[in-house]
């Protein structure tokens, strides 16, 4: 069996079944040629069975049935061999993460989120670390030149807060960051712009900036 035979499968099966949630179990019950070759073939960096590589094959609405298992309170630790094996794998695709050219580009940048966003999960803090930095770039031009999502800027502390919880939350529901961006454009709603001054921000006419007045304050007490 081949990969595309395997997702040709298990769509025709919950094509077929409509299962109104479906998850490994289901996968193991209902195709178990498939489960066995996705057991064997188909593992993260780190040997986990990679179901997001599965599931990302998949027609959306059964994305959304998707259930992952239950990561009970996962215990917190630090391993940065787990964070290297993923970017060590993907060391050629990193710059995705700062900009995306094509849907390959978009797709090798999914890919390399979720793996860290799964060991984030499983307790990983470097991992979580490695994330929140890579994403924050993304949010922060998200915020400068998406209208939706514009009303957080100046708002830092509380963004990576909600990055935190989405990496926290995170199950398969698309992309991982369609959910952030759907995330920060509906809780941000409700919250006031904040007014972000520039030094070089001109006053009066024109002709001078909020720096002159700043610099010439300044000299009153030397």
């Amino acid at each position: 069996m081949l990969f595309k035979d395997a997702v040709k499968t298990l769509k025709s099966s919950l094509s077929k079944k409509q299962p109104k949630e479906f998850s490994s179990t289901w996968v193991y019950k209902e195709t178990p040629s498939v489960y066995r070759y996705i057991y064997k073939n188909i593992r993260t960096e780190n040997g986990d069975i990679d179901w997001d590589r599965i599931t990302m094959e998949l027609d959306r609405k059964y994305q959304k049935r998707w259930t992952r298992y239950r990561i009970k309170s996962a215990k917190e630790y630090q391993n940065q061999d787990e964070v290297d094996l993923v970017l060590l794998r993907y060391k050629d695709k990193l710059y995705t993460l700062m900009a995306s050219i094509d849907l390959r580009d978009v797709a090798n940048q999914e890919r390399i989120i979720i793996a860290l966003v799964r060991l984030s999960q499983k307790g990983n803090i470097l991992a979580r670390q490695e994330l929140i930095s890579w994403i924050t770039f993304i949010t922060e031009e998200w915020i400068e030149k998406r209208w939706q999502v514009r009303k957080w800027k100046g708002y830092t502390d509380d963004v990576e807060d909600k990055i935190k919880n989405c990496i926290r939350l995170y199950k398969y529901t698309g992309t991982f960051l369609g959910y952030l961006f759907k995330t920060l454009e509906y809780s941000g709603r409700g919250i006031r712009p904040m007014q972000v001054y520039s030094l070089d921000d001109p006053v009066g006419d024109g002709s001078r900036t909020r720096i002159d007045f700043i610099i010439e304050e300044s000299d009153i007490y030397l």
